[in-house]
């Protein structure tokens, strides 16, 4: 077995001028052995003599750059067989100049799993480390932070925070090294411990505050914030002691955000018909989107519906036109409803906001997506077309025409193409909207067309059904 020994463990530089050594003495990664400075080794491998050396034989050895950026980031992971897998897929580089092409190759996998994974604890280290200040010897402040790597990535994630920071004195401290700027010069020191950092400062309880005030329980997806935010850096970050807390009051804060709403209309008599449902939203501006100098668009379609299709609100085209879908999202949704066998001209479709809300840029009128308290107060229009049509099937396209129709936010992706059955007997059927369609490209837009129309394809067969 030849040797193959690393200094440092993140080093690349170090690790390519061995690698070269070794193949261009014919090295098989078979027969090579590597370890690197934090005393670990490949488990694979069986240790080498204490004299193994390789020596070249002038033999040419060839990497092209995707292979090289692929290596600057695998250095960086944490396992030890990293270092063999890199020589290996090296080797065969040499007789197999495109074998980073072929995605299903095991090792080309293996590599491009553990450099996502590093790449990963990059992001997470620039989006988790929190500074809090202290006072040099010299009484200048000093911002200090602990954080716990996965992976080896201090060295490489350091030029981040010093563009980040420049102008400011700080510190991070990790179980392996410690990177401390001055302003002028990034300097490395020894391993630290979580209580070489200071646990609090006196600005903490002002950014606690605001955290509280913009934590949004409309928005709140727990599974989706602990996948981006996982538990193990909680401990670390002071806006984490208030989450439990905010998870749980969330659900209570959102029902009184969806009762403001329905307050607001409390002392009025609900509309006695589609007429009176017209004149109401004309006239209504008890939101900003009915402030804005828009007119409101009125549903449309047979009054005696059994589908009743509701999308988020009216757009440029619509609220011109004074006609709920006719814009390009409506004419996607005309074709597909036709190839189903579904007749738009049976069905009563209108939106869940009646308004339409936008941001001016230049002479256009750019959509805006409708807040949860702005859905939630035209909620009460949307239920007076619902209890006068009386339909027996909703049609909600997205998630804001399901939070007008559910009184909660639904996540598009588990809940699209099943029937949800409300209080009164009604059943709403999900999907996304035709406008998130129009704004996908090459296979994720054909992927997604064949869901819509699957998941149109179940509504006609509810519809059969009776």
């Amino acid at each position: 077995m030849i040797a193959a020994a690393l200094a440092e463990p993140d080093d690349f530089e170090e690790w390519r001028a061995e690698a070269r050594r070794l193949a261009a003495a014919g090295v098989a990664p078979e027969t090579a052995a590597w370890s690197d400075g934090d005393g670990t080794a490949d488990l694979f491998a069986a240790p080498p003599p204490a004299s193994s050396m390789a020596e070249p034989t002038g033999r040419e050895v060839r990497a092209n750059r995707a292979f090289i950026d692929l290596a600057r980031s695998v250095i960086l992971h944490s396992d030890p067989v990293r270092l063999g897998l890199l020589y290996s897929v090296l080797w065969r580089l040499q007789t197999q100049p495109r074998l980073l092409d072929d995605v299903a190759d095991p090792d080309v996998v293996a590599l491009e799993r553990l450099a996502k994974q590093v790449r990963r604890d990059i992001h997470k280290m620039r989006a988790f480390v929190r500074f809090r200040v202290v006072a040099d010897e010299d009484g200048v402040d000093r911002y200090v932070a602990w954080f716990e790597p996965e992976h080896r990535i201090e060295r490489a994630n350091a030029e981040f925070f010093v563009n980040r920071f420049a102008s400011q004195r700080w510190s991070i401290l990790t179980p392996r090294l410690s990177l401390h700027w001055d302003g002028a010069a990034l300097l490395e020191g020894p391993p630290a411990t979580r209580s070489d950092a200071p646990t609090e400062d006196g600005v903490e309880e002002l950014w606690l505050g605001y955290y509280r005030s913009i934590f949004n329980p409309a928005r709140l997806k727990v599974g989706m914030m602990v996948k981006e935010m996982p538990r193990r850096y909680w401990k670390n970050l002071p806006e984490a002691g208030q989450i439990p807390d905010l998870i749980a009051g969330a659900h209570r804060r959102e029902a009184a955000m969806i009762a403001t709403g329905a307050n607001l209309f409390e002392s009025e008599p609900a509309p006695a018909s589609l007429a009176a449902v017209a004149e109401g939203i004309t006239q209504c501006r008890r939101c900003p989107i009915g402030c804005n100098g828009t007119r409101a668009v009125m549903g449309e379609g047979s009054s005696s519906a059994v589908l009743m299709i509701v999308g988020e609100q009216p757009g440029d085209n619509e609220e011109r036109e004074n006609r709920p879908f006719i814009g390009p999202a409506g004419q996607l949704l005309d074709r597909a409803l036709e190839e189903t066998g579904i007749e738009r001209q049976r069905a009563y479709v209108t939106n869940a906001v009646k308004h339409f809300k936008f941001t001016p840029r230049g002479k256009r009128r750019l959509h805006q997506t409708p807040t949860a308290g702005e859905i939630d107060i035209c909620r009460w229009w949307l239920d007076g077309e619902r209890a006068l049509i009386k339909p027996k099937v909703v049609l909600a396209l997205g998630a804001s025409s399901a939070r007008g129709l559910l009184g909660r936010t639904p996540a598009i992706g588990r809940e699209r193409g099943s029937a949800i059955a409300l209080p009164d007997g009604t059943t709403v059927w999900l999907t996304a909207h035709p406008s998130y369609l129009l704004r996908l490209d090459g296979d994720a837009r054909e992927r997604e067309h064949d869901r819509f129309a699957q998941d149109l394809a179940g509504l006609s067969q509810l519809l059969r059904a009776g």
